[in-house]
């Protein structure tokens, strides 16, 4: 084994190719037919769009679950643990697993040059296959036609939004971005959209494919009721059912894609209404408006493009704080972090910046300055890091105060990291 640790291994991993991302399917088709994965043992249900993939898997999941199949879930990124990007029945895979998965990708890959990316989503493949689960639920890690995850052919495929985030790599306006979502699709094969307004190309490729795409509002679509909800779809429709385990009103949108889905691949994958029902209370998710109460409330989302800072503000003034609202903010320098701003700032009484590292990292100096020119009546306080912001925050924060932790995963992830190990948020 080249490795015995799973950090020896993942950071070999950063190292093996020259560029951290590298889209296009080549690479991981060659080393996918040399590991016998082509074609998959199990049934794949692909998620794809800018926000809200990370809730559609964690619906899809629990329902499957509920459904009683054995489900393999890919997420990317992750928040404290790599081990987290690859879940068999909601159980994260061991360091064993994954160093032995990684062991087989190197053995097969025979010098090919593969992306931190690429390396992952093979040994998440491979321990699927290990496991014999009969769904495996993929997220695409950006775009969808040249993302690794899309080197399969889905069962049915799902874009929940559209919008603006990784413009450099697919594009500057929301029709590129479509076109390059729209990619998961397949030829005759379910497509669904969870965004109300799908981009012009995003239909032009669909109607390429010859595959029928169903969009919410248009073709399916929910109507809340006094204590529950109700979702109707082209061929069905289901009542009573309870609200999303997952907070926020456009969680709503995303369990009516999913179940949109979960229709449309019938009866190649079979789910109840009552295994619907369940899956939509027993769904969780990390961070994705993730409230944790106490004197000063604590809110983690990982919020990084405007379209999500628009939601986590909506979010924030549906639950409004007895106090201030205090902003703790780290961003990477090739996010719209002034539109980001914009978003949010009605509902921030307070900026805390914290400085992130790596190779897309951002100083808080410099972030502070993009927040300023596009908030000019604010004066965001500078920290070198994000631990250092929150700590800041916290200090200032009275009683009935909340403090909302934003701007990417790696922010969340450190801030959820260093109040697990003080025991206090």
């Amino acid at each position: 084994m080249r490795f015995k640790t799973l950090p020896e291994w993942l950071a070999w991993q950063e190292q093996l190719h020259p560029n951290a991302i590298d889209l296009g399917l080549d690479r991981v088709q060659r080393v996918l037919k040399s590991m016998a994965l082509e074609p998959p043992p199990f049934r794949v249900l692909t998620v794809g769009g800018t926000n809200g993939k990370g809730s559609c898997v964690a619906f899809l999941d629990a329902m499957l679950r509920a459904a009683g199949y054995r489900v393999g879930a890919y997420t990317s990124p992750h928040l404290l643990r790599y081990n987290e990007r690859v879940c068999i029945n909601d159980t994260q895979t061991t360091d064993t697993e994954l160093c032995a998965a990684f062991e087989s990708v190197d053995a097969a890959r025979d010098e090919m040059s593969l992306t931190y990316f690429e390396f992952g989503t093979l040994a998440a493949l491979q321990i699927f296959r290990w496991h014999k689960i009969d769904v495996a639920v993929l997220e695409v890690g950006m775009g969808g036609r040249l993302d690794a995850v899309n080197v399969l052919d889905a069962e049915g495929a799902l874009v929940a939004s559209v919008d603006l985030d990784h413009q450099e790599w697919l594009g500057h306006d929301r029709d590129s971005i479509g076109y390059e979502k729209a990619g998961i699709f397949r030829a005759r094969r379910p497509a669904i959209c969870g965004d109300r307004k799908p981009p012009p190309r995003m239909l032009e490729t669909v109607r390429r494919l010859g595959t029928e795409l169903q969009v919410l509002g248009r073709d399916f679509d929910w109507r809340a009721t006094r204590r529950h909800w109700r979702w109707r779809g082209k061929h069905s429709s289901l009542d009573q059912l309870p609200p999303p385990a997952l907070p926020g009103q456009i969680q709503y949108d995303n369990a009516a894609s999913v179940i949109a889905l979960l229709e449309a691949v019938r009866p190649a994958i079979a789910v109840s209404g009552n295994a619907v029902r369940e899956g939509l209370q027993r769904a969780h998710l990390a961070a994705r408006f993730e409230r944790v109460p106490g004197d000063v409330d604590v809110v983690f989302d990982v919020a990084h493009n405007p379209a999500a800072a628009a939601v986590l503000a909506r979010n924030l003034a549906a639950v409004p704080a007895n106090g201030r609202t205090l902003a703790v903010v780290g961003m990477f320098r090739d996010k719209a972090a002034e539109e980001v701003a914009r978003g949010v700032a009605s509902q921030i009484d307070g900026w805390f910046m914290g400085g992130l590292g790596g190779p897309r990292g951002q100083t808080a100096a410099d972030l502070a300055k993009r927040i300023h020119t596009a908030l000019p009546a604010v004066t965001p306080a500078e920290y070198p890091t994000v631990a250092d912001a929150y700590r800041a925050a916290r200090a200032t924060a009275k009683t009935g105060d909340r403090i909302v932790v934003f701007g990417s995963f790696q922010t969340v992830g450190s801030i959820l990291r260093l109040t697990q190990e003080s025991g206090t948020n």
